[in-house]
């Protein structure tokens, strides 16, 4: 069944990132009018829940002690761990892996196999944390770390991915939209009655769009583009979310305030050098709690985003 829906999928790809493209452009509408999602099965607090982890470096937590498992640089103090403790799971499975893309769900990746293995029909609870690594989340800040010096400033980086004169990360995150439906739709097939979090991703950059060269080499006029990508990313999540009758959970909120610019006290994201054991722009313990609490919020009285 689970080969049919990603067959299905594939299929209609060129109508789907039709379908995702207008339905981002719309996006203020849906917005507007959010609802909670139906809660299914499992999760709400109650001991005894199966869960299920599926997700990439964001959800894994590198270099965060301790690390459990090194070829995914998984730590038991991420997210899933801390949620897991608090629900007093029967069962509790945590798949994610640093570098993962939403390939990963169906394709082994090193010594970890299939994400989606883990999720079967005894599974009450899967939380989906991905999309940032198919947009090349890493390779951007590679980029913009880089362009800065020819324009200190200004934007140079945004200027890179408008050469076109469309924004490529605009485009990049509407391809994306699919692939997540596409994993939404197979943890379904495989969990029916299962509750589906899609966690969205936290804070990385000065909400107010300021900025904090040299700390975060990035031009001036970078750090509000980036964030607007940031935000845009999520923005994709939460709709695709509503599509798949899932329920989003929002990071950014919460973790406003605690970006990577901010003092080490105060930051719960590590900047490109790292002063807390987490990896160059990642969450650190802190910026894991907080994401756990996140989650928590969401299951239990079912805010934390629509």
């Amino acid at each position: 069944m689970q080969r049919d829906v990603r067959t299905e999928a594939r299929s209609g790809r060129g109508r789907k990132s039709v379908t995702w493209l207008a339905a981002l452009g719309s996006c203020a509408l849906i917005a507007a009018s959010a609802v909670p999602a139906a809660a299914h099965g499992g999760g709400g607090g109650k001991g005894g829940t199966r869960y299920v982890a599926l997700g990439d470096s964001y959800t894994s937590g590198p270099l965060i002690p301790r690390q459990v498992d090194a070829s995914c640089a998984r730590s038991d103090s991420n997210y899933p761990s801390i949620v897991a403790g608090r629900l007093r799971s029967a069962t509790f499975k945590d798949v994610s892996c640093s570098g993962a893309t939403t390939e990963h769900m169906w394709k082994p990746q090193g010594t970890n196999g299939p994400q989606l293995d883990a999720v079967d029909r005894n599974s009450d609870l899967v939380t989906v944390q991905i999309g940032g690594n198919d947009i090349g989340f890493g390779s951007i800040i590679g980029t913009c770390a880089q362009l800065a010096p020819q324009d200190p400033t200004g934007n140079p980086c945004q200027r890179h991915y408008n050469t076109t004169g469309v924004d490529q990360l605009t485009v990049a995150i509407a391809r994306t939209a699919p692939k997540v439906d596409q994993v939404l739709r197979s943890v379904h097939a495989r969990a029916p009655h299962a509750r589906i979090l899609v966690v969205g991703y936290p804070d990385l950059l000065p909400d107010d769009g300021s900025g904090c060269a040299p700390a975060v080499p990035f031009a001036t006029r970078d750090f509000p583009y980036l964030r607007d990508t940031g935000r845009h990313l999520n923005l994709m999540l939460r709709l695709v979310a509503r599509w798949n009758h899932a329920e989003y959970v929002d990071t950014y909120g919460p973790t406003i305030g605690h970006d990577m610019c901010k003092s080490p006290a105060d930051r719960w994201i590590e900047p490109l050098r790292p002063t807390s054991p987490a990896a160059p722009a990642h969450p650190n313990a802190k910026g894991e709690a907080a994401m756990a609490a996140a989650v928590w919020q969401r299951l239990t009285h079912g805010r934390g985003g629509h």
